[in-house]
C-alpha cells in the first residue's frame, strides 16, 4: 500500500468512526428498516469512499454523504426488485433490549412518521432530526426552499391529522 492511500485510509476510518452512529440513525430514518439501512449506509460510504480525495473541503463531508444517502435510497425503490419484495409480520429476531423505559409513545410517533410518503419524509427526517436549515434540506435533496416549506407544512399537517387524541401532546395537558 502506497503512502498516499494509507493517508487517505486513516482519514476515511477516523471519519467514520466519529460519525458512524449519526449516519447510521439517519439511514434508518430515511428507509423506515435496519436492514435496508445498513445497505443504504454501506453503498453511500463506498461511494464517498471513491470519490474521498475529491472532497475538498471536510466541513462538507457530512452533507455530501446524506445527498448520497438520499439518493442511494431513492434508487433502491426505483429497482424492480425492490417492488416485488413484501414484508413480513414476523420479525426473525429477538426484539432489542431497550436500556431505558419506553412507554411506546416514540414507536406510536415513528409509525405515523413512517406513514408519510418517501420525499416528505426524507425533508422531515432532514429538517427536524438532523435539524438542518432549509437551504441545507434544499441543497442536499436537490429541491428549492420553497419545496421544502411546501413539504415540511404538508407532512406536519398530515401528522398533526393522524395523531390520535391519546399521543395530542396536549392530550395530558387537559387532563390536569
Amino acid at each position: 500500500m502506497r503512502v498516499g492511500e494509507a493517508a487517505k485510509d486513516a482519514d476515511f476510518t477516523a471519519y467514520l468512526e466519529a460519525r458512524r452512529a449519526s449516519l447510521m440513525r439517519t439511514a434508518y430514518l430515511l428507509t423506515g428498516d435496519h436492514h435496508t439501512a445498513e445497505d443504504v449506509l454501506q453503498a453511500s460510504l463506498a461511494k464517498l469512499y471513491l470519490s474521498w480525495d475529491k472532497v475538498r473541503d471536510r466541513g462538507s463531508v457530512d452533507g455530501y454523504l446524506r445527498r448520497i444517502m438520499v439518493n442511494e435510497n431513492n434508487s433502491l425503490w426505483r429497482r424492480g426488485w425492490k417492488r416485488r419484495e413484501h414484508a413480513a409480520d414476523i420479525v426473525p429476531e429477538p426484539p432489542p433490549v431497550l436500556d431505558s423505559y419506553d412507554d411506546g409513545l416514540s414507536r406510536a410517533v415513528w409509525e405515523l412518521v413512517q406513514s408519510l410518503p418517501r420525499k416528505a419524509r426524507a425533508v422531515v427526517v432532514l429538517r427536524y432530526y438532523e435539524q438542518l436549515t432549509e437551504a441545507e434540506v434544499a441543497d442536499t435533496l436537490g429541491i428549492s426552499v420553497g419545496t421544502v416549506k411546501s413539504q415540511c407544512h404538508r407532512a406536519l399537517a398530515a401528522l398533526r391529522d393522524r395523531t390520535p387524541d391519546h399521543l395530542h401532546p396536549r392530550h395530558g395537558e387537559e387532563q390536569r
